[in-house]
């Protein structure tokens, strides 16, 4: 059995999906789409930058999403491959949006409005310059919550991203994330800061959690085709109901995304295929386990080695 897994932030480049772009119309329609539903070029921001630009969140959430539909797309349309027999549908923060409009629960229209309203909020929840990630690496997520829990009177951090064995993002101030990083130092723990414009998926996302409450209860859920995988409980996502609220949940809460894995691996998937950019989450999947298939589909050679 295999699932569809779908990426975050993080995969963007300039250029991504140029291939496909050139040589199917169907992309250059869904792109065309893309810029008339946002009354903006998004195909000029991906296709040519600036790069600063295309990393603003509120650019790059509508954009990775429009590349991994696309893919989708091509696979179904073009060569067939019915990718909706997968087991369970799961992608990484803002990927989960591409999972279930891939899977039929909304439209493609609003999930790009839906998203660029997301990034928006998200990029400007915290003033710029006071929030921050920082990824560890070689260490277990009950080291990590140890070390937050004791040091608690001292500084404020949360896990972001529980990403796959020896990979965990965190998310706080930055005067508080420095004070974690000696921590982690005298720990003999290794971390790197991430490039990133604010803290997300810890409760600094108040604000954008009010905002997505008021913009998801505006939109009616279909019935998708597959089940889908949440962030927030790395467990399948039920209903309608539970999905609006769970999406909500996401913008404050750890991304369960190892436990995520975990889980469709218990539940016998042994393939995994990444639909959009680059290849973050296959390497994952690697950490994770070594025992699966990995497919990751970003361009053309790619679909055409594809079988499932």
């Amino acid at each position: 059995m295999f699932s569809v897994i779908f990426p975050g932030q993080g995969s963007q480049m300039v250029g991504m999906g140029k291939e496909l772009y050139d040589k199917y119309e169907l992309v250059k329609n869904l792109f065309k789409e893309a810029d008339e539903t946002l009354n903006f070029s998004l195909t000029k921001l991906i296709l040519h930058g600036p790069k600063d630009d295309l990393n603003l969140t509120i650019n790059t959430q509508p954009a990775i999403f429009l590349i991994s539909y696309s893919i989708f797309s091509i696979v179904k349309k073009e060569f067939n491959i019915d990718l909706n027999k997968a087991k369970f549908f799961a992608g990484h923060s803002l990927g989960e949006y591409s999972a279930l409009s891939c899977a039929g629960y909304l439209e493609f229209p609003e999930t790009l409005k839906i998203l660029r309203i997301r990034g928006n909020a998200m990029q400007n929840a915290v003033p710029k310059g006071q929030g921050g990630m920082l990824a560890i690496l070689g260490s277990t997520v009950e080291t990590i919550e140890k070390i937050l829990v004791d040091n608690k009177e001292n500084f404020e951090a949360q896990i972001a991203n529980d990403n796959s064995e020896g990979q965990i993002v965190i998310s706080g101030k930055n005067n508080d994330l420095e004070k974690l990083i000696e921590i982690l130092k005298i720990n003999s723990i290794k971390n790197i800061k991430l490039p990133v414009s604010a803290p997300f998926h810890c409760s600094l996302m108040s604000n954008a959690t009010d905002i997505m409450k008021k913009e998801l209860h505006k939109i009616n859920f279909k019935n998708g085709v597959n089940k889908l995988i949440s962030n927030v409980t790395a467990k399948e996502i039920s209903n309608t109901e539970d999905l609006k609220s769970l999406l909500i949940k996401q913008i404050e809460n750890r991304v369960r995304w190892r436990e995520s894995v975990i889980n469709m691996i218990e539940n016998n998937v042994n393939h995994f295929i990444e639909i959009g950019p680059g290849k973050v989450l296959s390497g994952l999947v690697k950490r994770i386990s070594k025992d699966v298939k990995i497919n990751t589909i970003n361009n053309n050679e790619d679909i055409v080695k594809l079988n499932i």
